[in-house]
């Protein structure tokens, strides 16, 4: 079979922040899984391109997932970090971002605020964020 081989630059890592995925974005994983995996592996290379080496052969991506657009305002897109390298015919996952409240979600379970997730070392934070974003809505 031809294609790019899917790599880690932190294999125990990455994971983590997948089991996380699955746990908290449903969604997001099977896009990840039954749809950006089979085309990485064809070659291709879905998301935006940040940087390029021309000299190294390397191109550095980063591809939005599908996430709620509350979570999105309170964390952060839900990314995946790539990085392609043409000559060894390898795309290397870097990272899932927002990687803070995943590998906070895979150590212990998070609570949720008003049907978004907080964490335990923000929750205040959160919370505010929620309720402001919230009062914005009903405006």
């Amino acid at each position: 079979m031809k294609g790019y081989v899917l790599d880690y630059i932190d294999e125990n890592e990455y994971h983590k922040l997948e089991r996380a995925l699955k746990k908290y974005n449903m969604i997001a994983y099977k896009k990840l899984n039954f749809e950006y995996y089979p085309s990485l592996r064809n070659g291709e290379f879905i998301g935006e391109l940040v940087s390029q080496n021309k000299k190294a052969g390397t191109e550095t991506y980063e591809l939005k997932l599908p996430s709620d657009k509350m979570f999105a305002q309170v964390h952060g897109e839900v990314k995946l970090h790539y990085t392609v390298y043409k000559k060894e015919e390898t795309v290397m996952l870097d990272t899932i971002t927002p990687s803070e409240i995943l590998l906070e979600g895979h150590m212990s379970e998070l609570k949720t605020y008003k049907g978004i997730m907080i964490s335990k070392a923000n929750a205040s934070k959160d919370k505010f964020k929620i309720d402001l974003l919230n009062m914005l809505q009903d405006k």
